[in-house]
């Protein structure tokens, strides 16, 4: 399943299941909506900014931790996978630019 995100102001974007999911958690949506088309309004662009920001600072401060005891164990694997902050930077984008045109932010499944 895809979540395809849509503003007036920008390309969509669209995204697979666990990762819509994930940010519509850090929106603080509501699990029993995940399945529905959802709307965010720009009065709610500020808080959706600032808890995306949130969970990339999270996310990137585990990162360096588990490379910190990587190296300590002297294991040389990198930390593996897609950061947050690449997966959220067109979101991030998305917001900054409909939150200045005041436009909302649509999202479907």
């Amino acid at each position: 399943m895809l979540y395809k995100f849509k503003s007036k102001v920008c390309s969509d974007i669209i995204m697979l299941e666990p990762q819509g999911r994930q940010i519509l958690t850090i929106w603080g949506r509501d699990e029993s909506t995940f399945q529905q088309p959802g709307i965010l309004l720009p009065a709610d662009m500020p808080a959706a900014l600032e808890a995306l920001h949130a969970a990339v600072a999270h996310e990137e401060a585990q990162r360096a931790q588990a490379a910190m005891a990587a190296q300590e164990r002297e294991d040389s694997a990198p930390v593996q996978g897609v950061s947050l902050r690449q997966r959220a930077t067109p979101l991030l984008d998305m917001l900054q630019r409909s939150l200045q045109a005041k436009k909302e932010i649509t999202w479907g499944v």
